[in-house]
């Protein structure tokens, strides 16, 4: 089971049915094979919503030792992940897979949210 690690509950963990944020089986087995590469080791992931391309946002993932004071922690079979709270608007609903095809391979977002994406694929509109 996926929980919801809430840092001002004085527990630690509150279980959800399900997470504002999803990820695929295929994508934390992926971000946990390129994590276990790193050296040091990352202690998380941080997912979020950038300003930037041609329809005003994009994704961003990068590791990260710590979260931020007001973020939220989730955990993915002991994968953990970090969303900012500027993020979260943008990301409530988005499900975050690892594909593999012959154009390339890559994080796939796919996000409720979307309003209308770039001709690259590279950024979105909400």
């Amino acid at each position: 089971m996926n929980l919801l690690v809430d840092q001002n509950d004085p527990i630690g963990y509150i279980e959800k049915e399900k997470h504002m944020i999803q990820l695929t089986e295929r994508a934390t087995e992926k971000v946990q094979e390129i994590l276990t590469a790193q050296d040091p080791k990352p202690n998380g992931l941080r997912i979020a919503v950038v300003g930037g391309g041609c329809s005003g946002f994009t994704y961003s993932m990068a590791f990260e030792n710590a979260p931020g004071m007001l973020d939220k922690t989730y955990d993915f079979s002991g994968l953990k992940v970090f969303v900012d709270q500027a993020s979260m608007l943008y990301l409530d609903g988005v499900e975050v897979d690892y594909v593999e095809t012959l154009e390339g391979s890559g994080f796939k977002f796919n996000n409720p949210n979307v309003k209308s994406t770039c001709g690259c694929g590279s950024s979105f509109q909400a």
